[in-house]
């Protein structure tokens, strides 16, 4: 699924449902990315304080892929489910 985001708060909502998904808890991710649980629960509050390197691991575990696209060009066609 695609997911566009504007704001943390976006993200922050992103990062708790995609690990519900995963069916990890907050101290279960925060294990494997060598943080406390305690900040796991901060970034599903507010992403404001998420670095690259917490989101690229937080992505790895929750099989996310961070995909950047220029806004000018148009959205690519949905995979058919595919792959070659």
């Amino acid at each position: 699924m695609l997911h566009l985001l504007a704001t943390p708060d976006q993200m922050a909502q992103l990062l708790a449902a995609s690990r519900r998904q995963a069916g990890l808890t907050q101290a279960e991710a925060a294990a494997r990315i060598g943080v406390s649980q305690s900040r796991i629960s901060a970034l599903e509050t507010d992403a404001e304080s998420l670095t690259l390197a917490q989101l690229l691991a937080l992505c790895g575990i929750y099989g996310l892929q961070l995909q950047l696209r220029d806004r000018s060009q148009p959205a690519p066609e949905p995979a058919s489910g595919v792959e070659w």
